[in-house]
């Protein structure tokens, strides 16, 4: 949506996913997973990018810190999301403090003074979870998805070694020899993401009517977003501005 609008969006991947199948590893499936994301970028038009980090090894180290900071440092990003820090995969939990980390550091000027430190910090949100310990997901705005559901749908679906295939938890019976089978496959892994999209659109039916009125109840897909409390401080005002969706 934003990317339709003449926005350049860029998404990272911080590590390089190369443990992430029951059947493939290393390098083959690391050049795999990137040619997957290459495909989304094209069908999102979007930007994209791949750090060679080992998948399931990710560490909030000092030299990730640097990465991190450096690519939204040169981005010159406005928003910047993330998972929380209390996700169940220890490289989403990583990531989620190695961006906590940089929501100050990338002010700092002689942290990383190779790229020019940000004058504006950008404000920081991070994505929906289901996690309650130590403290619940809370949505500061939601978003109506139902105008680019089928195009989002496309980009899932060409991540095919994570989802069609299983991933790191799949099996052989996930990649039948069957033609029409292959088809059902398809179709059950597309229609698992719909709903998921609609599970938020109910569980975040009340932010989703604070920014669309009476209109929040024809809403079937939503997305959603926190603020983190680290980076700029946005009002509803500014939220409205980030994410210039509503009324349409």
């Amino acid at each position: 949506m934003w990317s339709a609008k003449g926005h350049r969006v860029k998404l990272v991947s911080v590590t390089n996913g190369d443990i992430g199948h029951w059947r493939e590893a290393g390098g083959p499936l690391a050049k795999r997973r990137q040619a997957e994301v290459l495909e989304c970028a094209r069908i999102l038009g979007i930007t994209t990018e791949v750090l060679d980090n080992h998948d399931g090894e990710l560490e909030p180290t000092l030299e990730n810190r640097r990465k991190i900071t450096r690519l939204i440092r040169e981005w010159n990003a406005d928003l910047v999301l993330s998972p929380r820090p209390n996700d169940y995969h220890p490289d989403h939990r990583y990531t989620a403090v190695l961006v906590q980390d940089a929501a100050y550091m990338v002010t700092v000027p002689f942290f990383c003074p190779d790229v020019p430190a940000l004058q504006k910090n950008p404000i920081f949100m991070y994505y929906p979870d289901r996690f309650q310990k130590p403290n619940p997901f809370q949505p500061d705005v939601a978003i109506s998805i139902d105008s680019v559901i089928e195009k989002k749908l496309d980009a899932l679906d060409a991540l095919e070694s994570q989802f069609y295939e299983g991933g790191a938890n799949g099996s052989i019976e996930n990649v039948p020899s069957d033609p029409d089978k292959q088809k059902e496959r398809h179709k059950q892994v597309r229609a698992g993401f719909d709903k998921h999209y609609r599970d938020q659109a109910n569980r975040f039916r009340s932010k989703l009517a604070e920014f669309y009125g009476k209109d929040a109840a024809k809403i079937q897909h939503a997305e959603a977003f926190e603020i983190c409390e680290y980076g700029r401080q946005p009002d509803k005002a500014e939220l409205k501005r980030l994410f210039p969706f509503f009324g349409e």
